[in-house]
């Protein structure tokens, strides 16, 4: 019999430490490690005791893109916990997405037991131990985590646990990895006085008064400049900073593979994502971007190209430039508004004055022209759905604050540029380039955001890989519904239009034959129903979208998830 009143183990430390550092949920799956885990969750239940809530993930992938989902809209890091190296081979591309994504998260994994023969309290005592004892089983992660390590003692599983969540929320943030083997979590613990305070992240870094000075010069003097990026909404308050900074100089802004809402699509000085802006542009700023214009497109000869990055050099990217004279390593909102600073200070002489508002006037007929082309592309097909009616369709039942998560592949950029979202923190993609997040993610979002309404649009083939049965038992078991949105084009049409690309009228090309297509279309929305109860809708006609969007909305409003599959032309 345990006695619920005797000393702490190390896995009640561990517990308190992720609780103390506001840790709120655990997304785990667990297997013959987590006795230990197991028995230290059932004590502080029996004794009312505080402790994240711990969240069933039938699969490790759906485990890691909720944690994903959770931290994109909280801005907070959450814990995963998987099973020994299976386990963690199973978070794979999860895993890829999170650190792409620069998303904090805590990770643990088990380790097969140490002894064999009963030698500590937590020694083996099953077969499976035996063949799930590898030589390095971080090493399967360790290219895509901040940290790697293990926990060797009861005494300091507490300072482990900060010093890992402080790398985690250093920018630029990331998940690490912990594993610790059932004997150590059976140790007696020590609580120890000193809380997650004294493991505080880095401080965001403006930048320094050369670079600061150098930028500002280029930026004043520029005829064309432009403002690129993909993830600078990450930071919500970045956002109003980058808006303020633009409308003060009248630059235009970009988005390159957005992964965040960045800049509200409304402002006169948005253009969407026209690569061509890029070759005409005499000083570009990159911030917060991996890169900012597609491969193939270049700017233009004597362009001065300057970078504002918590990582500018994109360490973790062996083969990458994009010719920038100067990479700036920063906090962007730092930079940012110390950049409006310095210009408050200075001010404007007549002549630049004229000059910006005369930009001003030209940019904004350019956004005019451009909300025009996006609105012609939205109007209402005669006998078939396109990918911009079925966005303009649902963006007439989005409110200002829903949370949104874009994983349309073929036609996500198309998705992006008609959803026009203006509100931060209102729209999410997975930063990677694994696919299946979104499943996960909006589990997640739901829970960070229990009050907001969330929306996850997927296509057919990233449907398949989130591991819908796990997601959709999640989203029913935990009250956490939302709405799903298939683009289902019955295939895979990036491979198809790459090859296309690389071997225009090839063999491919000529016969058609790309082993891309997914005829006859499978039936998933009902994979929802049956793992989840969620409604289960096709749409087939344009005639039938509003009406689905309508039904699925009050489904989720009740508190059921819904799927509706949108059938658009084959890929």
């Amino acid at each position: 019999m345990s006695d619920l009143t005797g000393s702490r183990t190390a896995a009640d430390l561990l517990n308190d430490a992720l609780e103390r550092a506001g840790v709120r949920c655990i997304f785990a799956n667990l297997g013959t490690d987590y006795p230990p885990i197991i028995e230290s969750w059932a004590r502080h239940k029996a004794l009312g005791e505080a402790m994240p809530q711990v969240i069933i993930a039938p699969h490790e992938y759906a485990a890691v893109s909720a944690a994903q989902g959770y931290a994109q809209v909280s801005g907070t890091p959450q814990a995963v916990f998987v099973h020994v190296d299976v386990g963690t081979q199973n978070m794979g591309g999860a895993l890829h997405n999170a650190f792409r994504c620069r998303v904090p998260m805590f990770i643990l994994a088990g380790l097969s037991p140490y002894t064999m023969e009963g030698e500590l309290p937590g020694s083996r005592d099953a077969y499976i131990q035996f063949i799930q004892n590898t030589g390095d089983q971080a090493g399967i992660v360790r290219g895509y985590t901040k940290l790697c390590t293990e926990l060797r003692s009861g005494v300091n599983v507490q300072q482990n646990v900060y010093r890992a969540l402080q790398i985690a929320c250093s920018e630029p943030k990331g998940p690490v990895y912990l594993t610790a083997a059932r004997e150590t979590l059976e140790e007696a613990g020590r609580r120890i006085d000193r809380g997650p305070d004294a493991w505080q992240p880095i401080a965001p870094v403006g930048l320094d008064e050369e670079s600061a000075g150098v930028l500002l010069s280029a930026l004043t003097a520029a005829q064309r400049p432009l403002v690129i990026t993909s993830y600078l909404g990450r930071d919500r308050a970045a956002v109003g900073a980058l808006t303020a900074f633009c409308r003060r100089l009248a630059v235009p802004v970009l988005e390159a593979n957005p992964v965040t809402m960045n800049y509200p699509a409304d402002d006169e000085l948005y253009l969407g994502d026209d690569p061509s802006l890029v070759e005409r542009a005499d000083v570009i700023l990159s911030v917060d971007c991996d890169l900012p214009w597609p491969v193939g497109v270049s700017p233009a000869a004597g362009c001065r190209i300057f970078s504002l990055d918590v990582d500018p050099i994109k360490e973790h990217i062996p083969l990458w430039n994009i010719g920038a004279e100067r990479a700036m390593k920063c906090s962007a909102r730092a930079a940012l508004e110390q950049l409006a600073a310095k210009i408050d200070a200075a001010g404007f002489d007549p002549a630049l004055s004229a000059r910006i508002e005369a930009r001003r006037a030209r940019i904004a007929a350019k956004h005019a022209e451009y909300a025009a082309a996006v609105a012609r592309a939205e109007l209402p097909p005669a006998d078939r759905l396109t990918p911009e009616y079925v966005t303009a369709c649902l963006r007439s039942f989005l409110r200002e604050d829903d949370i949104v998560l874009n994983e349309v592949i073929s036609y996500g950029q198309t998705v992006h540029r008609h959803l026009r979202r203006s509100a931060p923190g209102t729209l999410f993609a997975s930063g990677g380039s694994s696919l299946g997040w979104f499943g996960g993610a909006a589990v997640g979002a739901k829970l960070a955001a229990p009050d907001r309404r969330v929306v996850a649009l997927a296509s057919d083939g990233t449907f398949i890989f989130s591991c819908p049965t796990a997601v959709y038992w999640m989203a029913r078991r935990y009250a956490a519904p939302f709405l799903t949105v298939i683009y289902n084009n019955e295939g895979w049409g990036a491979p198809k239009s790459i090859t296309r690309r690389q071997h225009p009228g090839g063999y491919a090309d000529r016969t058609g034959e790309f082993w891309s297509d997914f005829a006859p279309a499978a039936e998933l929305e009902k994979v929802a129903e049956a793992a989840g109860g969620a409604l289960a809708l096709r749409v087939t006609r344009p005639d039938e979208l509003a009406g689905a969007l309508r039904r699925g909305f009050d489904a989720v409003d009740g508190g059921v998830s819904a799927v509706i599959s949108v059938m658009l032309p084959g890929v």
